[in-house]
């Protein structure tokens, strides 16, 4: 079974930092370039960052350059989103996500809250 599993949310308030996890279990987490997306309250789906299968390559939104950080640990089949800087505008869903070779979402966390107090 496909598991995707985020963990690290919270409350923060503006200007802190958090962590986000995401671990992946059921398929060949080494094998698929990896994405963090997030949806705010009544809002769509807005696409964060990406992460290449072997970590070399990573992309981000522009609103989160210079502040989020994605990076992978293989070996654990983990996934990661430091988060630094935070605004109100960041509060939101966020989950991680598998790319299929279509480039399509084909896996899903159940995301991780994250509120960001002013």
């Amino acid at each position: 079974e496909v598991q995707l599993v985020e963990s690290g949310g919270g409350l923060v308030q503006a200007g802190g930092s958090l962590r986000l996890s995401c671990a992946a279990s059921g398929f060949a987490f080494d094998d698929y370039t990896m994405s963090w997306v997030r949806q705010a309250p009544g809002k769509g789906l807005e696409w964060v960052s990406n992460i290449a299968s072997r970590g070399g390559n990573t992309l981000y939104a522009e609103s989160m350059k210079g502040r989020f950080t994605i990076s992978r640990d293989n070996a654990k089949s983990m996934l990661f989103l430091e988060m630094n800087s935070l605004k109100s505008e960041d509060t939101a869903t966020y989950y991680c996500a598998s790319v299929g070779s279509y480039a399509e979402y084909n896996y899903w966390g159940q995301g991780t809250q994250v509120i960001v107090s002013t």
